[in-house]
């Protein structure tokens, strides 16, 4: 696995079970799928487990993935199918075509003493990932897809099983929207939110493959 392979290629290898394959799946398409999950969920900690939970979906259903689709599509809708089905289970409402939102509160300028540009950067990512859990359901995991992660039109409308035209109105609500609260600053700090690196990326990784160890299961099941 030590050069760089295309998804077909891994997708193919793990379905056949070898593991090293889809743990360069998992690290490539862990931020998307995490920031899939986090959009709707809107908690760190359930989406990590709705993300734990989709790949092993995904894992046992890797020889039902047909190679002339995208993996990264493939992969999106079994990790937001599990997320809104953790929300049905709970009575949520789920999706709503139409939708509002509360006001969003003005941000307050400090005209005093700055911090330092990294601690800034930082307290503005925090503010645009707020900001982003307060929008509408039907427009939080399009803005995700499309913004943060720049899935096109036709990509998002695929995984998200919506129209195109659907995606491009939301998307574009989203932006006016957050750009009512964070003017100038959304784009500055966005793509830096709802990271997904270093150790929580290891950790899903990790409990994924003690998973599949211990359960025994094979690719394609």
């Amino acid at each position: 696995m030590s050069e760089p392979k295309s998804d077909a290629e891994l997708a193919s290898r793990a379905a056949t079970g070898d593991t090293l394959a889809f743990k360069a799946i998992m690290r490539r398409h862990n931020r998307l799928l995490f920031r899939t999950a986090r959009s709707i969920l809107k908690s760190d900690a359930d989406a990590e487990d709705v993300l734990q939970e989709g790949y092993l979906h995904a894992w046992r259903a890797l020889g039902s993935f047909r190679s002339e689709a995208k993996l990264s599509t493939w992969l999106v809708r079994i990790v937001a199918d599990e997320a809104l089905g953790r929300l049905r289970r709970r009575g949520a409402q789920v999706i709503p075509m139409e939708a509002t939102m509360d006001a969003m509160t003005e941000m307050e300028a400090s005209p005093g003493d700055q911090p330092e540009h990294a601690a800034m950067a930082a307290q503005t990512r925090r503010l645009v990932e707020a900001r982003i859990d307060t929008l509408p359901d039907a427009f939080r995991t399009v803005f995700m897809l499309r913004a943060l992660e720049e899935l096109s039109n036709e990509e998002v409308a695929a995984a998200l099983d919506i129209p195109e035209a659907t995606v491009r109105t939301r998307f574009f609500r989203a932006r006016s929207l957050l750009r009512e609260g964070l003017s100038r600053d959304v784009d500055q700090a966005i793509d830096g939110a709802f990271s997904f690196a270093g150790a929580r990326c290891d950790r899903i990784v990790a409990r994924v493959m003690a998973k599949i160890a211990a359960g025994g299961d094979a690719g394609g099941s």
